[in-house]
C-alpha cells in the first residue's frame, strides 16, 4: 500500500527508534525529565519565543492556546475551514465555552479588512472578541502557505484591538522550507503558537505550545488539568530532537513529490485538480468522473493506493517521508490504469 491518506502515518525511522532507546529521562511532570527539557528549549528558541510546553497531540496544544487567552462567552476569529473550528470535536465550546467569529477566507487566508469588520460587530448583546486564530499551512484549503505580510498585518489588527493571536502551526516548517522564511518569522507576530511534531517530521506523537515565559507557566497549569502531564516523556521527547536534526529539510522532497504527483492526476479524465500546489498535499475534485470521492478513493484502495476523502468528490493525497519518489511514479501509474488514461497521439 502507498499510503497518502496522511503525513500522519509515517513510521519512526531505525534512527528515531534509537534515538528514543537511548534517552535520558526522568519525571516530566516535575520537571525533571532531561530530553523534554531539551526539546522545550530547542523549540522555544527555533520559534523565537520565550519557552515551550511538550504536550501529547496538536489539538491539545491549541485548545490549552484558546482557554489561556480567553474566558467563557467570549469569540474567536478564525477561518471557515480551520482545524481548530472542525477537526477537534468542538473543543472551543467544551474546553474554552467560546463562540467562532468564522470569517470566509480564501484559501484558508483572510485580510486584515475582513479582522476589522469582525470587530465592527461589538455590543452589549455580542460576545467580546478575545482571540484571533491562523493555521500555517492550511490543511483544509490545501496546504496553502499564508504570506508572512498577511499574518503580519491581520496579527497587527487584532493586537491594536486588544485581542491575542494564536497560530496553530501544524505544519509551519513546511510553510518555512517552502518558502525560505524562519519559523521565527511567522512565529513572531503571535502570541502563542503550536508546532506539531507527529505530521511532516514523522515523530510517532506529540506537539509543543510556544509562548511568553508568563503564558507558558500557566499553559503547564492547563496541561495538568487537561490530563496531558506525563512522566518519563523523554522517549518521546528524543524522537522530536532527532527530527529537528533529520527531517526538516527534507520537507522539500515531500513538496517536490506532491508537485509530480499533482501533475499526473491532472492528466486524468475527471480529475481537477487544486492549484498551486504549495507544500506536501495534493486536493482533488473527481466529480467530473461520475462518481464520488468514495468510489474513487475504493477503487484507488483496492489498487494498492490510499487517500482521504474530505468532501463528497474531494480527495486529498499528503506526501511524506514514508512515500519516496519511486512511489509517486507507481502512484500516478496505479491512478492512469484505474481510470483509464489514454496516452495523446502526441506523445
Amino acid at each position: 500500500m502507498i499510503d497518502l491518506y496522511s503525513d500522519t502515518v509515517t513510521q519512526p525511522t531505525p534512527g528515531m527508534r534509537q534515538a528514543m532507546a537511548q534517552a535520558a529521562v526522568g519525571d516530566e511532570q516535575r520537571g525533571e525529565d532531561p530530553t523534554t527539557n531539551t526539546l522545550q528549549t530547542q523549540i522555544a528558541t527555533l520559534l523565537g519565543k520565550e519557552a515551550s510546553i511538550f504536550l501529547p497531540s496538536a489539538t491539545m496544544a491549541n485548545a490549552i492556546a484558546c482557554r489561556l487567552h480567553t474566558k467563557p462567552g467570549e469569540a474567536i476569529i478564525c477561518d471557515e475551514r480551520c482545524h481548530i473550528l472542525n477537526s477537534e470535536t468542538g473543543g472551543l465550546a467544551v474546553h474554552s465555552g467560546i463562540v467562532p467569529r468564522i470569517v470566509h477566507g480564501n484559501r484558508g487566508h483572510f485580510t486584515p479588512e475582513q479582522v476589522a469588520e469582525q470587530l465592527t460587530l461589538s455590543g452589549h448583546y455580542r460576545p467580546i472578541t478575545t482571540l484571533l486564530a491562523c493555521e500555517q499551512t492550511h490543511n483544509a484549503a490545501g496546504g496553502t502557505i499564508w504570506p508572512l505580510e498577511q499574518l503580519q498585518a491581520v496579527c497587527q489588527v487584532a493586537h491594536d484591538h486588544g485581542l491575542k493571536t494564536h497560530l496553530d502551526g501544524a505544519r509551519l516548517l513546511n510553510a518555512a522550507v517552502a518558502t525560505n522564511h524562519s519559523a521565527a518569522g511567522y512565529a513572531a507576530p503571535f502570541d502563542t503558537v503550536m508546532l506539531c511534531l507527529s505530521k511532516g517530521l514523522g515523530c510517532p506523537i506529540g506537539a509543543l505550545l510556544a509562548g511568553s515565559a508568563d503564558d507558558i507557566a500557566r499553559a503547564r497549569t492547563l496541561k495538568q488539568q487537561f490530563g496531558g502531564s506525563m512522566r518519563q516523556s523523554g522517549i518521546l521527547a528524543a524522537a522530536g530532537l532527532y527530527a529537528l536534526e533529520h527531517n526538516v529539510q527534507r520537507l522539500a522532497e515531500d513538496h517536490d513529490n506532491a508537485h509530480r504527483l499533482a501533475e499526473g492526476l491532472a492528466d486524468l479524465p475527471g480529475f481537477e485538480v487544486e492549484m498551486p500546489i504549495e507544500t506536501n498535499m495534493v486536493f482533488v475534485n473527481v466529480q467530473g468522473t461520475g462518481m464520488t470521492a468514495a468510489d474513487v478513493a475504493t477503487r484507488l484502495r483496492q489498487a494498492g493506493v490510499g487517500c482521504s476523502q474530505p468532501g463528497p468528490y474531494r480527495l486529498r493525497f499528503v506526501t511524506h517521508l514514508d512515500v519516496d519518489s519511486e512511489a509517486i511514479g507507481r502512484t500516478v501509474a496505479i491512478a492512469r490504469t484505474v481510470f483509464g488514461y489514454v496516452v495523446p497521439m502526441n506523445g
